[in-house]
Formats: structure tokens, sequence, C-alpha cells
């Protein structure tokens, strides 16, 4: 398809993805949109960057607006974390503006007052986006009415399929009506998790169980042609002034720094701000205002430097990162492509930078050669980022 029209997806929605230069579906929404259009359930794959979320929510606004009687809400979209949340709602908030809608979209998630949250419901929303917790709270007080929903979303569906998440996923999905239609999508969605939430989902009103269309994407190799991999030998004690030294190197427009230790978020910001490097930390435990503001800054480019745990990897679409640095290795490549798939979006090029110690290389080699990609060495030397061969002749 060559345009948005072709995907009979509204005029309004249209002409409002023209005005913001968004004028050709990506592969994957080309292919996703019809499907969903149909009304048919559809888990689907698809790279970081590749637009996944107007996938779902271009052919639900439009449905919405043919149809004759409006529930509310008509479309349910889960999400693992409150940024992903916030953004996806933020997202859907402008399209229902452009639309016409005018109950638009809400947002559902812990670490917000719920009283505030009830009183949003008595609004109508068209589109309610939230935490399973959150959602399946609401619903259990009686104040979320389920049995509305036309649409239901799973957006970065297999991080809600981690252990700690999988069994508060499967009750909200017992709460919800047996004929809506259900969407889910990652950029990491494996044949695993397809079948266990096959598995999960409500059978039909007849009893019957539920037809899924599966859409994989083939790789658009971002991580082959649009980002630059380096590595950096570092022993775990030198890490944070090797960052420092990285950043006065490279003069990043943004920077997202990533560790898998929670508790080490706050410990790398304050270092780095000690060594007046502005930045800030990003973290499951801060305060929801606290993380609203951290984003806020970053994306303002208020702050050029974010340090967060595995949190913010998880499909936020924040514009312009040139540099994304990872502190350790999970030998686990999902951890590596939703890191790495931060930068190099929308087209762009970017770097992904990776410091570790001897076992942690050895780690990322083992995912490189799993992935198909180069990872080049690289040093830093006299004020600059440089080969291991560019270092042997200087000296």
């Amino acid at each position: 398809m060559n345009s948005f029209s072709d995907l009979s997806v509204s005029p309004a929605l249209v002409s409002h993805l023209a005005q913001r230069a968004v004028t050709a579906p990506t592969k994957v929404q080309s292919e996703v949109i019809p499907i969903i259009a149909s009304g048919s359930d559809v888990f689907f794959r698809s790279e970081t960057g590749t637009g996944k979320t107007f996938c779902y929510l271009l052919p639900a606004i439009t449905a919405y607006l043919n149809e004759p009687v409006r529930s509310s809400p008509w479309m349910l979209v889960i999400a693992p974390t409150h940024e992903l949340a916030s953004q996806i709602k933020g997202e859907a908030a402008e399209l229902t503006k452009a639309a016409g809608i005018e109950s638009g979209a809400g947002l559902c998630i812990g670490g917000a007052p719920l009283k505030r949250q009830i009183e949003l419901l008595k609004s109508k929303p068209a589109v309610l986006v939230g935490g399973p917790a959150r959602l399946l709270e609401l619903i259990r007080m009686k104040k979320l009415h389920a049995s509305r929903v036309r649409l239901v979303v799973m957006d970065e569906t297999d991080r809600m399929l981690a252990p700690e998440m999988r069994d508060l996923l499967a009750e909200l999905l017992t709460t919800l009506p047996k004929e809506a239609q259900y969407v889910a999508c990652s950029a990491t969605l494996g044949k695993y998790h397809s079948n266990l939430l096959e598995s999960m989902l409500p059978l039909r009103e007849d009893g019957s169980k539920r037809t899924v269309v599966s859409v994989n994407l083939p790789p658009e190799d971002v991580l082959k042609r649009k980002i630059a991999h380096w590595a950096f030998y570092c022993e775990g004690r030198d890490k944070i002034e090797n960052l420092r030294k990285f950043l006065v190197a490279e003069r990043p427009g943004k920077a997202l720094v990533f560790t898998s230790v929670v508790g080490q978020v706050e410990h790398i910001a304050s270092r780095l701000q000690h060594m007046r490097v502005e930045c800030a930390g990003l973290h499951a435990k801060l305060d929801k205002v606290g993380r609203k503001k951290a984003i806020d800054d970053f994306k303002a480019g208020r702050i050029k430097v974010l340090v967060t745990s595995d949190l913010a990897s998880r499909g936020l679409d924040i514009p312009d990162i040139t540099h994304v640095i990872q502190l350790d290795v999970n030998e686990n490549e999902d951890f590596f492509i939703h890191r790495a798939g931060r930068t190099a979006r929308a087209g762009k090029s970017g770097i992904n930078a990776v410091f570790g110690d001897e076992v942690e290389l050895r780690k990322l080699a083992r995912v490189e050669k799993r992935l198909g990609i180069v990872i080049y060495p690289k040093v830093l030397w006299g004020g600059v980022v440089r080969t291991p061969e560019q270092e042997e002749e200087e000296e």
C-alpha cells in the first residue's frame, strides 16, 4: 500500500498524519492495518521503530468513527510500564482529537491517584490505556465496565508474559468480553509467547477456540544497517569514569544509558552529576512525577543523558536518541535488541556502545553471533574513540 488512504484509514486521520509528514505506511502497517480492520484477532511482530502503535490505533479509531453505537471504553490498550502506557495514551489522544472524538483517550496506571482515574472514567473515553494491575483493580471495583470493550490490545506482550506479570495478565483477560477482538504485538514476540498468550485468551461465546492470525515481518535489519555497534573493554569499577570519558568524546545529541541493576541507576546518575554531566535517572522505584519529569526533560533536550534500568527499553519512542550505552551485558538477545532499538528510529542512524569486562564481552560475542551483527572493538584514547589498531599506531 502506498498511502494510508489505500488502507481505508479515516480521511481526518490521513490529513493529520500528513501534517506530521507521515504519508506512507511502513511494511508492518500495510500488512496489519487491514487485518485489524477486518475484525480478526492478530498477533504481530516487527522490529523496533517500525510504527506498531499506528498499526492498531489507526484502524481502531477509524472503526470507532463508523460505529452507530459507541461504547466506552471502546478500545482497551494494556502496557507493561507507566512510560509506555503514557506514550500510547498521548498518541491516542492526539489521533482522537484529530478525528473529532470528544471523549478522547484516558490513562489508568498505578502510582497515580485512583480517585482521579475513577472521575476520568465518568467522561467515557473512547480509548483507555493502562497497566494490567490498575485496570484489574478498577474492574474489581466496578468502576471500569469491561463488558463494553470491543478491541483489546496488548503492547510489548512478551514483557507481560514474564513470570512476574503473567498471572496478572491472565486474570485480567478473564474479565474481558469473549467477543472482543484481541491484538498483541512486540519486537520480540516469539512462538512460545504467542502460544502461551493464545491459551490465555477467552473462548468465544459458543465455546470455540479463537482463530488468531500471526504476522511476523522479516527483519528490516535496522540493527545491521542503521546502528554502529561498539564494544569497550572495561572493568566494573571503571565503568562510570569511562562512561564520562565516552560522553565527553562523543558529545551525543541524546544518550540513553542502561544498567540492569535498578539500584545502580541513581548511583550512576549522581556520580555523573558530580562530574558535571547533566543527566537524570529513570527507574521503577521512582515516583510518577519524577519519572515523568526525567522523560520530559530528556525529550525536550533539557538534559542530554538519561540513565535507566531496562524499564525504558520497552517500546518507548523518544526522538533523536543518537547513542545507546549499555553498562552491562545480558546474554538474552531480546534485551540487546530492545536497548539498541531506542536509537536509529524513523530512518535515522545511531550508535550502540557496550561496556563490559572479560566475562561480559564473551557473552556479547555470543549475542553478536546469534543476531548476525558485527560489534567493533573500540578504545578511548586521547579524548576520542579509536580502534585498537589506531591506539597501537599512536603508541
